[in-house]
């Protein structure tokens, strides 16, 4: 029986699709890429978990993968209200993980990622959790990471043993729901049901042993992701002033591993345009201790880990007009936020109590009123004080950083290259 056609629209603009598909698919064969994290083609009914996908319809939100191409059906999607409401959901899925990117297997082929890349999210405007989760390695064939599980529920409805028994199951409810697995039918995974369940994973929570290796930048899915777009351009909030000859720059880095630094010398043969438009007061690169002036721009990367760091970045918004947050750590903690799902004593005693020492009086946590007082977590440089703008990243290109600065410093908008916008 040949399939009926009907008309539809998207955005205003009329479209034509097989009646009863999902509106996913009849977007995407129209050329409109609608995101989800949840939607995969095999499972009916669609699972409509992520609501990344939103849409309005008739005056009401829905999740695109649950409606039904009809005659005469009117979608609006590409709406500034839809929009920020997907980034919204991106930006609590972030939030709400653990999701420590530059130390993640799947960091460049994660679905999660990807829509982070697409949205132009450089920071979160909702507080991460740092909840402590369990990474589970008693299966015989994976390993179930929960800290980056998004309860999608892809493997609880799609991964079955023997092509008939489910491997997974949600437990509980509400904040409290879960993941679990059904250890007896995981060893009965073959090789190919188990690679499948780790590619089905839209991020890295299940990881098949052996077989989850990293792939070097440039082979990785969203390493070329729409390398010809561009990510929403950023307003200039506060730009410096125009009238001086030179801008006056400082830098600093604090809980970090200072490669932010090191990409900023990756300029290369542009610092030479960098020594022309500016002059560096307090920095590493001065080997400045101290302001002599007002800076223009203040550049900070790490995050904050004792009460010098706090005091430090509190100096540098008080003596820049611009600040700059530059690389993850700067902007939610980064690798150093993996201390923050452990208490600090037990962090303490792990270093110290725990590891081999020739101090005569045994095993000793450091302390002394010259030596800075450790925080209880590590906190984003936004977390202490105004940040006026991000750049993510582990750490940003060179290419990427200068381009932002060099706009910044002109008081100009920048629009940054999607293929430049990375979180590794």
């Amino acid at each position: 029986m040949k399939e009926k056609v009907v008309s539809f629209t998207i955005d205003g603009k009329k479209y034509q699709a097989p009646e009863g598909q999902s509106l996913i698919k009849a977007a995407e064969a129209n050329g409109i890429s609608i995101p989800s994290l949840c939607y995969y083609e095999h499972i009916d009914p669609p699972l409509g978990t992520c609501r990344v996908c939103m849409v309005k319809s008739d005056g009401r939100n829905f999740a695109a993968c649950t409606l039904k191409v009809q005659e005469g059906m009117s979608v609006e999607f590409n709406t500034p209200e839809l929009n920020d409401a997907r980034k919204a959901m991106v930006e609590m899925l972030f939030a709400e993980g653990n999701h420590f990117c530059p130390a993640c297997e799947k960091s460049g082929d994660c679905d999660l990622q990807g829509l982070g890349y697409r949205l132009g999210v450089t920071i979160s405007r909702f507080p991460h959790l740092f909840l402590d989760r369990v990474i589970d390695y008693r299966p015989k064939r994976i390993v179930v990471d929960h800290n980056r599980c998004i309860l999608c529920r892809r493997c609880v409805e799609e991964v079955k043993a023997e092509g008939q028994y489910p491997v997974f199951s949600f437990l509980n409810r509400g904040s409290g729901t879960v993941v679990q697995i059904d250890y007896e039918q995981e060893a009965k995974l073959s090789d190919n049901e188990a690679m499948h369940a780790m590619h089905l994973c839209p991020v890295g929570a299940i990881l098949v042993r052996g077989k989850s290796r990293p792939r070097p930048r440039g082979e990785r899915k969203y390493d070329l992701h729409d390398a010809e777009g561009h990510v929403e351009q950023a307003p200039i909030k506060h730009s410096v002033s125009v009238g001086k000859n030179k801008k006056v720059i400082a830098t600093t880095s604090l809980a970090g591993c200072f490669g932010c630094h090191m990409s900023l010398l990756d300029i290369d043969e542009e610092l030479v345009d960098i020594i022309e438009l500016v002059e560096f007061n307090k920095s590493p690169l001065t080997d400045i201790k101290t302001f002599s002036k007002r800076c223009d721009v203040g550049i900070i990367e790490g995050g904050c880990c004792n009460d010098e760091n706090v005091e430090v970045l509190r100096a540098f918004r008080a003596n820049c007009d611009v600040l700059v947050a530059i690389g993850e750590c700067a902007i939610w903690g980064g690798l150093p936020a993996m201390r923050n799902v452990v208490p600090l004593e037990e962090c303490l005693n792990e270093a110290y109590g725990h590891a081999t020492s020739d101090v005569e009086d045994g095993k000793v946590i450091p302390h002394h009123e010259d030596l800075p007082e450790l925080l209880d977590r590590i906190y984003g440089c936004n977390e202490v004080v105004e940040i006026d703008y991000y750049i993510p990243g582990c750490p940003p290109d060179a290419s990427h950083l200068w381009k932002v600065l060099k706009n910044i410093i002109l008081g100009a908008g920048y629009s940054v290259i999607k293929s430049e916008f990375k979180y590794d």
